[in-house]
């Protein structure tokens, strides 16, 4: 008798430890309380800018992007512009030929620079874009002068034409290296695996993206609209990298911030987590990946 109560024990336990929430995220604010969801939209939409920072391959970080989307537009309609870093500015009239309908996806993509993951990750925010007559920005610097940045320093930037530099935020960039963002790429945390000595001018190439995705953003913003805008959590993480730039463009503006982290165990918000952004979505690492 003694045993089966034992064995009754352990069988509740153990049916109730396999009945346990695996919630695929939790949402909490930036000093680590539990948020709702709602109360995100309502608080992110009085913003001018809403920064959603994503892990690129993560498919959790890619769905609330559409959802957090779809439910800007039902609050501020027509207001709302989108933009993403996964589209580079000089790729702007192409883009904005698609969203016009002048012609079929085939044609877009295949002239177009999309990133690997574009038809799961991105293009569902194009077509929401496009289905909903709503202008989609983009913000980045063409890879190729970045690049340039990154093997000379800005100075590489002087000998590009005037065409070229309307692809790029004013120059000269302002930089200021002590920013954490920047600081951090100089070291082995900031570069993880990165033997010898680090390359200098890395954090200007990170600088000029910044810079370039916040001027789009900021000549892309009348009065009384919303931009939602996708990017990297590296590049808006701590009020940083693009954020920083915006003000610099614009002061004053109301920014709001969303960023993604991975935890083994997302019941509460990790120390390392807390103050990144206005919230914070905490996804488990063992969330499969998009690529």
């Amino acid at each position: 008798m003694k045993i089966t109560a034992i064995t009754m024990t352990l069988i509740a336990v153990l049916t109730l430890s396999f009945r346990a929430d695996k919630p695929a995220y939790k949402l909490y604010d930036s000093e680590g309380r539990n948020a709702k969801y709602e109360k995100m939209i309502e608080t992110v939409s009085t913003a001018d800018v809403v920064f959603f920072g994503e892990l690129h391959d993560n498919p959790v970080a890619h769905w609330l992007e559409y959802e957090i989307s779809a439910d800007l537009y039902k609050i501020a309609g027509d207001r709302l512009i989108m933009g993403a870093e996964m589209f580079e500015a000089d790729n702007q009239l192409l883009l904005d030929e698609y969203l016009l309908s002048e012609y079929e996806a085939d044609k877009f993509e295949a002239e177009a620079k999309l990133w690997k993951n574009y038809k799961t990750d991105y293009k569902p925010l194009v077509e929401f874009a496009r289905k909903n007559g709503l202008p989609f920005i983009a913000t980045n610097v063409p890879r190729r002068y970045a690049s340039m940045v990154s093997r000379g320093g800005f100075e590489e930037l002087d000998s590009l034409t005037a065409g070229a530099k309307m692809c790029l935020a004013p120059l000269p960039v302002s930089y200021d290296p002590e920013l954490k963002c920047y600081k951090d790429m100089l070291s082995m945390h900031g570069m993880p695996g990165m033997g010898g000595k680090p390359n200098e001018n890395l954090p200007k190439a990170q600088a000029v993206k910044d810079a370039t995705m916040a001027w789009f953003i900021s000549e892309n913003l009348p009065s009384g609209k919303i931009f939602i805008h996708f990017n990297g959590s590296y590049h808006s993480d701590n009020y940083l990298g693009i954020v920083h730039y915006l003000k610099l463009y614009r002061p004053g503006i109301k920014v709001a911030t969303i960023t993604t982290v991975l935890q083994d165990d997302i019941g509460e918000l990790g120390q390392e987590s807390r103050g990144l952004a206005d919230f914070i979505v905490a996804i488990p690492s063992t969330m499969t990946r998009t690529y």
